[in-house]
């Protein structure tokens, strides 16, 4: 079977311009859905990295930090943020060239992307930042947003690990439309979300051109709702902000150690109990640590490198 976001996937590259919206990736249930909370304000997740599992805490694979820069603005005011104050990179850049496709065989799911966002589901800032730009006085980011080739193979039942897994810097999952997703940490070891300045889907490129978030979007499938949003390196998935029981909006503190929980969830089109991760407005975010084994070929060598020298 062949599953490509919003159409019928015929060959490993497909061309999302021409796909309309609607479900994410191999799970075509219909989550639980109700309006946006906004919030005022959030504790900033700085220095919240640990070498074990703790809930509210990255379990970082890495633990010293090379840079010290700070993109500091008003929306930070001492231990707080404030979203809603955050500038955002100008610009409104479409990408027809996205391609992405998830297809699911036997005991494994693939997922094949060029790592460029869906134009039907979103746009991007202008990266490198402009001189121009209000952001730039914040943020100088200077990467500019290239095409990626990543194929990720994962386990479609994934297991539960006998002991959690440290977080690596840079990729740590992927949404279900083509988007890399990395921790919540900046490379000074400070919360990215509240600190880096990202786009108006809370996005921006690294140094090797990968666009990917380090938090909730609204530009990502299903993210206020109990539906699927992206798959973790380890195979289990990551879903939106509500409980698909209650309805209700979770939060940090309702989740464990590695930022997930045991609960029922569309799961390819099964109503199941199992575990994953869940988005959550606060730090940090989408994965504390990873619950299974992550899948060795999908990490890059600087990850495996962070992984096999945590303490």
């Amino acid at each position: 079977m062949k599953v490509a976001r919003g159409c019928l996937a015929v060959s490993l590259a497909v061309m999302l311009a021409g796909c309309g919206g609607g479900g994410a990736g191999a799970d075509t249930s219909t989550p639980t859905t109700t309006s946006t909370t906004t919030v005022a304000s959030l504790p900033l997740g700085d220095g919240l990295y640990a070498l074990t599992p703790k809930v509210g805490y990255v379990m970082s694979c890495q633990t010293s930090w090379s840079k010290t820069v700070l993109h500091d603005g008003p929306w930070i005011q001492g231990s707080l943020w404030y979203p809603s104050e955050k500038v955002s990179v100008a610009g409104s850049v479409s990408w027809l060239a996205a391609q992405t496709l998830v297809s699911v065989s036997g005991t494994t799911m693939t997922i094949t992307s060029n790592n460029l966002p869906d134009p039907s589901v979103q746009t991007t800032g202008i990266f490198p930042i402009q001189s121009t730009d209000p952001a730039y006085q914040y943020d100088t980011n200077p990467n500019a947003i290239q095409a990626q080739t990543i194929q990720i193979t994962l386990p479609t039942d994934p297991v539960v690990a006998a002991t959690p897994t440290c977080v690596p810097m840079g990729m740590i999952g992927f949404t279900t439309d083509g988007v890399a997703i990395y921790d919540a940490l900046d490379a000074s070891g400070h919360d990215a979300v509240a600190h880096e300045v990202q786009d108006h889907c809370g996005g921006h490129p690294e140094k090797t051109g990968q666009y990917h978030f380090h938090g909730p979007s609204s530009c990502m499938p299903n993210e206020t709702t109990s539906g699927l949003v992206g798959y973790a390196l380890d195979g289990f998935g990551i879903y939106g902000e509500r409980d698909l029981a209650s309805g209700q909006i979770l939060h940090t503190s309702d989740l464990d150690a590695c930022h997930g929980t045991t609960s029922a969830v569309m799961w390819h089109g099964s109503l199941v109990t199992m575990y994953h991760y869940v988005l959550t407005a606060e730090y940090p975010y989408t994965i504390g640590c990873f619950k299974g084994a992550p899948v060795t070929a999908d990490l890059t060598a600087a990850q495996k490198q962070q992984i096999s020298s945590f303490p």
